[in-house]
């Protein structure tokens, strides 16, 4: 029974006919999905457990040793407590705060550097065991035994830098306790979302805190927030139009030059 024998270039064809085929599909499946809510306004994101989230892990860190407490039980005061009634800061999983998130950066960096070298290398045979003539008739041309090579080279690199980058963002944001270490420090995480028109902001605050760092009108600022995790952007038309197309993004990727 004969067999069809398929040139390589074409199996080739077939491969990367069915690579493209495969990346059409995957970005396809998106552009359908933004295809059906053309005219709509952004769905906002359900409320859910975060914990229940595929992608969610439970963090793991080094703890040390556990600690034995100590009771009083003819105390009226409280370890760890700020009012003899009753702490209003967040302590359990479940329990609600406020991240302060106060950022005003600003950096400037400038270098220059400027390298030069000149190299000068001469050497002469002027005797060589009495063979210096016999020179002329191996090399093609007449010689100088008195310089014999000489060479000359000279580098000069020079490179410049600089850096100016400022940034301010202000935000109050609600986190939630979803872990409470065994040491004591507590895993927050937050989001928030709000929409306007047919653009959706998002705020995400994500880290891990001690229950020291919790102020009485219990907020922590962002800057005691071990493993920070805050992200400020949004979705939306004004978005689709600041983000580049696809094919831009993969002749950005592909292109060597």
């Amino acid at each position: 029974m004969a067999r069809l024998k398929i040139p390589s270039s074409l199996r080739h064809t077939a491969v990367l006919v069915a690579l493209i085929g495969a990346t059409t599909l995957l970005s396809g499946c998106n552009a359908m999905k933004r295809l059906s809510e053309v005219g709509e306004a952004p769905k906002l994101s359900g409320i859910d457990n975060p914990t229940q989230s595929p992608d969610y892990r439970p963090i793991s860190m080094p703890m040390p040793a556990p600690q034995v407490a100590e009771s009083n039980p003819n105390s009226l005061w409280r370890s760890g407590a700020r009012s003899f009634f009753k702490d209003q800061r967040a302590s359990q999983v479940g329990d609600i705060l406020t991240v302060m998130i106060e950022i005003d950066d600003k950096a400037e960096l400038a270098n220059t550097t400027e390298r030069s070298r000149t190299n000068s290398e001469d050497l002469a045979v002027p005797n060589f065991f009495g063979l210096e003539a016999e020179l002329t008739g191996v090399l093609p041309e007449a010689i100088n035994p008195a310089n014999l090579f000489d060479m000359n080279s000279a580098n000069s690199n020079r490179g410049s830098g600089s850096l100016d980058r400022e940034e301010a963002i202000n935000l109050k944001v609600a986190a939630i306790v979803i872990q409470v270490l065994p040491n004591g420090n507590y895993v927050i995480h937050g989001r928030q979302e709000i929409r306007v028109n047919a653009e959706v902001r998002e705020v995400q605050v994500a880290g891990v805190i001690r229950a020291a760092d919790i102020t009485s009108a219990n907020t922590v600022p962002y800057e005691k927030i071990a493993e920070a995790r805050i992200s400020y952007g949004g979705r939306g038309t004004i978005s689709d139009v600041q983000q580049p197309r696809y094919g831009s993004e993969v002749m950005d990727i592909v292109l060597p030059f």
